[in-house]
């Protein structure tokens, strides 16, 4: 399978709509005169673009089936910002060629939503010590990378964002479910409060919510 550049005489895909609803979404697109069959590939939309040979793991969907079902419907099991590209696909000559279209037009972006991610921070101090015990649990959806929370310690008050006292990063990565962490120590002044570290890049895939 190789593909063929866009020329004035090549099949091109056009008008692609998109529609997610309970987390399925349906593509549909104008079909162009004399190719029966497309080649639909599904990523990341921060994957990388496409190299030089078409990409592994594509669904090969005829127009009969589009007809079928009055469109392309796909589960997203996914989060964040899913990218799906249509490809005319012709055969001829012992060979199949998909159309690249460097204009995007065969080209859809959609959200998959976003994973809940829960977290419970709970202070515990003796009568008579000058330390307390925090225990902190994470429920996520999904699993979860490391990277993507820390825990940020402020004295004599709760702090108010990741900048806002002395930050930490966690050591593994969270599982989807329940996720007790270690209980730690701190002085009995301290607050610690759970954050993103990197709220625009992580907030288009997770939502942090307090138990």
């Amino acid at each position: 399978m190789k593909y063929a550049e866009v020329d004035s005489g090549a099949p091109v895909i056009a008008e692609v709509v998109s529609r997610v609803e309970d987390r399925f979404c349906t593509l549909r697109w104008r079909w162009p005169d004399g190719v029966q069959a497309v080649c639909i590939h599904k990523a990341s939309a921060e994957a990388p673009e496409d190299g030089e040979q078409p990409p592994s793991g594509m669904k090969l969907y005829t127009r009969e089936e589009y007809k079928a079902n009055n469109g392309f419907r796909d589960r997203l099991d996914e989060i964040g910002l899913v990218a799906y590209t249509i490809y005319a696909r012709l055969a001829g000559n012992g060979e199949t060629l998909l159309v690249r279209q460097r204009d995007g037009a065969n080209k859809t972006v959609v959200s998959a939503g976003k994973a809940r991610i829960y977290y419970s921070v709970q202070h515990k101090k003796s009568l008579f010590s000058k330390l307390k015990t925090v225990h902190m649990t994470i429920t996520a959806e999904v699993p979860v990378p490391k990277e993507v929370l820390c825990y940020v310690k402020k004295r004599d008050g709760h702090p108010a964002s990741k900048e806002d006292g002395a930050l930490f990063p966690f050591v593994q990565d969270f599982a989807p479910g329940r996720n007790q962490l270690p209980p730690i120590e701190v002085g009995k002044d301290d607050f610690i409060r759970i954050f993103f570290t990197d709220g625009r890049k992580y907030g288009l895939y997770y939502e942090l919510v307090p138990e």
